[in-house]
């Protein structure tokens, strides 16, 4: 008799088991995932059929598979099909009884995406240097090129800017340890950026110096990279002291090992190579036996190291080590199966737009890596396909302080980066709104290149030389046809405008209920809205980024405080240090919809405040966008015993208070807002530009910002509906309204220019 398989209960944080009944594919190949049947050493077996009976001749059975993941190598006929797996039992290879069976259906005309077997993945590779980016074939055309034409794909800005500097600069030192080890916000920044600036040192004098035959270029580059593989791999640059410093020494040693592999000695080569391994053995370990990642896949750093430290480093050690195959083929496999946990088929990503920047300025790397190395290509699966969507309407290249989540650029431009990804989608979807979107980004923000979250991260000048050899030219397209509401199920995410592709009239109102709560980069947000308009911020995210972790961060920027949202009896949604429960702390967005002459959302925001409101019974927050000119806020609260709620609003300015109307002037535009009903009686409004609970010191000469709080009186339901007018400025222009209650509901008609809107408010009772 076959011993029990242990099929565990999945959990908010873990991986689901998928797919069954319920699961809609979006691509074929199914991705087939499950619980751990055991903590470590656990060996699959997979059957899939079209026979519920799993008859031998309709069935594929597929052994052994090392983790609970696997991406099958062919497409499916459309269909009804069956699947289970067991474990594998170590030592005799026995395998368990099976798990239970679950079904799942095939429809006709999905993105074909099949990853190629383990068996079948390395077996037409190259055995030449280099690997990564160029291959050794495509050296000599790319050489001819750049000597007979030196501005081809901008070569000559990177040699003068990105290359010659570094060959002047003196040697970087192995970073210190912090003070009695105990880590320092701005230390560690500056560690970091030093061995950035190895990464550029190493690998921008090993790309010229080959590709232009010199020799003086390619002695130092040996010298910088012979100089870091002196560091420490078990010291301050490794993963668990800084890992962010690590990630940068193991792509230095990547690059340099595979494009000077031919000027390398041997033993050059071996100290480089056994330096490299233990780096990238500390990144698999953390990511496959600490984070597990292919357990509970929602560790920001564990999944970026795939991309920056993986990919690169065992590409270029592939026939070397065989430890690298099998980091290698987890990555492909995981980027196959569970790319990306932040997001699904609309593209979004949770963590927000700075965060999507970082994820896919690395996974693109990547990505463009493999293919050209290996041939395989995730650009096909359906999330990239649309994931430039998810800046294009959240991060649009017009505004400031408006959009959610953690943000290292809060207050500036849309980051120059963000713009080079979306462009990086345009050549990949041929979509000229992605390449209007870059186009706009290079025009607006052009004095940020060297501010540390730019300069620290990446080299523009290279990732234009790279972009311009290997994707075409693609012709922008000003979104003029763009969707009115943009809803992001995946996220929770509704992003509204009025003519996005005219910044001086552009509207965006942009609004979030996440299922994603405030875990990692994400913030205790539920329901709450935010609003840029002709030019100005609005309703804004309040406060700066200072470092993750700072009190800024963690007692402001995170709480629901800093947000455009409501406090129950003072008290906001958990956005703590528990993953649990701020997985918990979810929002839901239940409608989206377009009518004539409006667009609305409908929110739910009570399970984020369950864990410190736990008498909430019902947050719903309504939004109207009116003719692309107007907004009323509709919220709901229902409470099983009488509390207060606290409306908040935050903005650059200080505000003109007046009865139940607030009034803000900006520099291009103005806003009125005004309580037009709440059902316990007038709000009493007040405001102050204090970062409470903030270290003074973390904020010491940057401006402060002004935070309406309007409080209704204690009651156990609430109505609350208000207006929120932006203006141009000096715009002669309001918004008339007048209200009728003679029915079991309140009912509010709003008039712009003749034009009447009504909306319906159920009474509390």
């Amino acid at each position: 008799m076959s011993k029990a398989l242990y099929q565990p209960q999945s959990g908010l944080l873990t991986v689901q088991y998928t797919p069954d009944e319920k699961t809609v594919l979006i691509e074929n190949p199914p991705r087939f995932t499950w619980i751990p049947a055991q903590l470590e050493h656990d060996q699959y077996i997979l059957q899939y059929s079209s026979s519920s009976l799993f008859t031998t001749e309709d069935t594929i059975t597929v052994q052994p598979i090392p983790y609970n993941l696997y991406t099958p190598d062919h497409v499916f006929s459309a269909g009804t099909y069956y699947w289970r797996y067991a474990l594998l039992q170590q030592g005799d290879g026995q395998q368990t009884e099976w798990s239970h069976v679950r079904s799942f259906n095939v429809q006709d005309g999905l993105p074909e995406t099949p990853l190629p077997s383990r068996s079948q993945r390395y077996k037409a590779l190259s055995q030449e240097h280099p690997r990564l980016w160029l291959q050794a074939e495509e050296l000599p055309e790319f050489r001819r090129k750049v000597r007979e034409l030196p501005s081809e794909c901008g070569w000559d800005l990177f040699v003068e800017r990105s290359v010659k500097p570094w060959f002047e600069r003196e040697l970087i030192a192995e970073p210190l340890p912090y003070p009695n080890n105990k880590r320092v916000a701005s230390l560690w920044r500056q560690m970091y950026i030093d061995c950035q600036e190895a990464l550029y040192a190493v690998r921008h004098l090993s790309v010229a110096g080959v590709i232009l035959e010199d020799k003086a270029l390619i002695a130092r580059a040996k010298e910088w990279l012979l100089h870091i593989t002196s560091w420490n791999p078990e010291g301050t640059t490794s993963r668990d002291y800084n890992d962010e410093a690590s990630f940068r020494i193991a792509g230095a040693l990547a690059w340099g090992y595979d494009w000077l592999f031919h000027e390398l000695t041997e033993e050059d080569r071996e100290a480089v190579r056994i330096n490299l391994l233990t780096r990238t053995r500390q990144v698999a370990f953390h990511v496959i036996e600490r984070s597990k990642i292919h357990h509970v896949p929602f560790d920001s750093h564990a999944v970026r190291s795939l991309s920056s430290v993986i990919v690169p480093s065992c590409m270029v050690l592939l026939g070397e080590a065989t430890e690298a195959e099998e980091w290698l083929d987890y990555t492909l496999e995981y980027y196959a199966c569970l790319y990306s946990p932040w997001g699904g088929i609309d593209g979004g990503w949770a963590e927000g737009p700075m965060y999507w920047t970082t994820g896919m300025a690395f996974v693109t790397e990547a990505m463009n890596l493999l293919n050209k190395y290996t041939g395989i290509n995730f650009y096909r699966r359906p999330f990239f396909q649309r994931t430039g969507d998810f800046p294009l309407y959240c991060f649009s290249p017009d505004t400031l302080r408006a959009s959610f989540g953690d943000q290292s650029t809060l207050g500036d431009p849309v980051s120059l980066k963000t713009g080079f990804n979306i462009r990086q989608f345009a050549g990949v979807t041929n979509n000229g709104h992605y390449q209007w979107y870059y186009e706009q980004t290079r025009a607006i923000d052009t004095d940020s290149e060297m501010k540390f979250y730019n300069y620290g991260w990446w080299d523009f000048r290279f990732d234009e030389l790279m972009y311009k050899h290997d994707y075409p030219v693609v012709q922008a397209k000003a979104p003029t046809d763009i969707e009115p509401v943009k809803w992001f199920r995946d996220i929770g995410w509704v992003a509204f405008h009025a003519h996005m592709d005219r910044p001086e009239d552009h509207v965006m109102l942009l609004a979030k209920s996440s299922p994603y709560g405030s875990i990692s980069h994400s913030h205790g947000d539920q329901n709450g809205f935010l609003l840029h308009a002709y030019g100005e911020p609005l309703a804004i995210e309040s406060g700066y980024y200072i470092a993750f972790g700072s009190t800024m961060h963690m007692n402001w920027r995170k709480q629901t405080r800093s947000t455009n949202n409501v406090l129950i009896d003072g008290l906001g949604q958990y956005a703590g240090t528990n993953k649990v429960l701020n997985m918990s702390a979810s929002g839901t967005v239940e409608a989206v919809e377009v009518h004539e002459g409006y667009t609305y959302s409908r929110c739910n925001a009570t399970a984020a405040y369950k864990e410190n409101v736990p008498y909430l019974e019902r947050y719903v927050r309504e939004l109207y966008f009116f003719g692309g000119s107007y907004i009323v806020v509709v919220d709901q609260i229902d409470l099983s015993q009488p509390g207060r709620v606290d409306w908040l609003f935050h903005t650059l300015y200080e505000m003109e208070l007046n009865g139940q109307s607030f009034k803000l002037h900006g520099q291009k535009a103005d806003m009125e807002g005004r309580f037009v009903y709440s059902s316990s009686g007038d709000l009493v409004l007040s405001q102050h530009n204090e970062f409470t609970d903030v270290d003074p010191a973390e904020i010491e000469g940057l401006d402060n910002h002004w935070h309406l709080t309007a409080t209704t009186r204690t009651a156990r339901s609430h109505r609350i509906a208000t207006l929120l007018v932006p203006l141009r400025k000096e715009e002669p222009k309001y918004v008339s309204y007048f209200m009728d209650d003679q029915g079991h509901g309140v009912d509010i008609y709003f008039t712009e220019d003749g034009i009447t809107h009504k909306i319906e408010i159920p009474k509390p009772y």
